[in-house]
């Protein structure tokens, strides 16, 4: 019932935007949720980028530097990506889970629900 369905990841030049949206469904309550992006380059480890915690507080990797922005409106989960750099290439993953604590926000071990994954590739 639960799903996470991914779309908005293409080709992009340096310095220029995409918004990535998740479409969420099967969540009984809204606010018992701990929502995520993660992101996976080739040949390097699972890295959190920016979560939303179950009173809607945001948390940005220090990489991030401001230019990526998450929300939740509704039932969809975005993560607006402003001036994009070459190294923010990787294939972006949404992801939700309960009982998450804070300290664990990053830890894509801990989330239970994953989207398939889109594709980001910034060109310099």
């Amino acid at each position: 019932q639960v799903q996470l369905v991914e779309s908005g990841g293409g080709s992009v030049q340096a310095g220029g935007s995409l918004r990535l949206s998740c479409a969420l469904s099967g969540f009984t309550y809204r606010s018992n949720y701990y929502m995520a992006w993660f992101r996976q380059a080739p040949g390097k480890e699972r890295e959190g980028v920016a979560a939303l915690d179950t009173r809607d507080s945001t948390t940005y990797a220090d990489f991030v530097k401001g230019r990526f922005t998450i929300s939740r409106p509704w039932n969809t989960l975005y993560l607006q990506m402003n001036s994009l750099k070459p190294e923010d290439t990787a294939m972006y993953y949404c992801a939700a889970g309960n009982r998450i604590r804070d300290g664990d926000r990053f830890s894509a071990d801990k989330y239970g629900y994953w989207g398939q994954g889109t594709q980001v590739t910034v060109s310099s």
